[in-house]
């Protein structure tokens, strides 16, 4: 055997390993996951939060349960603002009346959005609740979205291309588009407390 055989196997094999180590950290059971952008800086408090919302594709919902005697009632669940790297800072979502966040908020509209930035990958080894590992909490209202609207066409094409199989989600449990109208945020991304953000800073920011 030639012995240049087992050095060229071996480079092949690291190849081959390489480009599967890649690809499983690009997809997640066919899902494609768009590869996180450089973050702004912590000072810039506005990008930062338009940037943990874009680049996050799920957050803890909390609405006002009518079952629970008006106890808030948080719900793990999946949103989008926008396509990849194209976010509006408004966080649209896909819900059913089936579950009780959807319920919930026909009957009052009251609700927050909490993010962390833990999921993405950038905290490194600190923990969720380190004040280096950003977290944003999004406060407004949950409101129905007109399906026949421009609006109900974005929060469509901004929630398939980030939740590809929610296209497939049964028909009969009446699915439909609900977006947060933001009147508070709340932002951690250092030490010393809560950033100042108002809404107005947040949604012309640069995401």
């Amino acid at each position: 055997m030639n012995n240049r055989s087992p050095v060229r196997f071996s480079q092949a094999l690291s190849l081959v390993l390489f480009l599967v180590v890649v690809g499983t950290q690009d997809s997640v059971e066919g899902r494609l996951i768009p590869a996180i952008s450089n973050k702004p800086h912590p000072n810039d408090a506005a990008a930062y939060a338009r940037w943990l919302v874009s680049q996050n594709s799920w957050g803890v919902l909390s609405t006002i349960s009518s079952g629970l005697g008006g106890a808030p009632f948080g719900n793990v669940v999946s949103f989008s603002d926008g396509l990849p790297n194209e976010g509006s800072g408004v966080p649209y979502f896909y819900l059913t009346t089936l579950d009780p966040t959807a319920s919930n908020a026909l009957k009052d509209k009251r609700s927050s959005l909490a993010i962390s930035e833990y999921p993405l990958g950038t905290c490194g080894k600190r923990d969720p609740e380190d004040p280096v590992c950003a977290k944003i909490t999004l406060t407004g209202k949950l409101v129905l979205v007109d399906v026949n609207s421009k609006a109900a066409e974005f929060a469509r094409n901004a929630l398939f291309a980030k939740h590809p199989e929610m296209k497939g989600w049964p028909k009969d449990h009446n699915f439909q588009i609900f977006k947060l109208e933001i009147d508070d945020i709340f932002l951690i991304n250092w030490f010393g407390g809560p950033k100042p953000l108002t809404v107005d800073q947040y949604l012309h920011a640069k995401a």
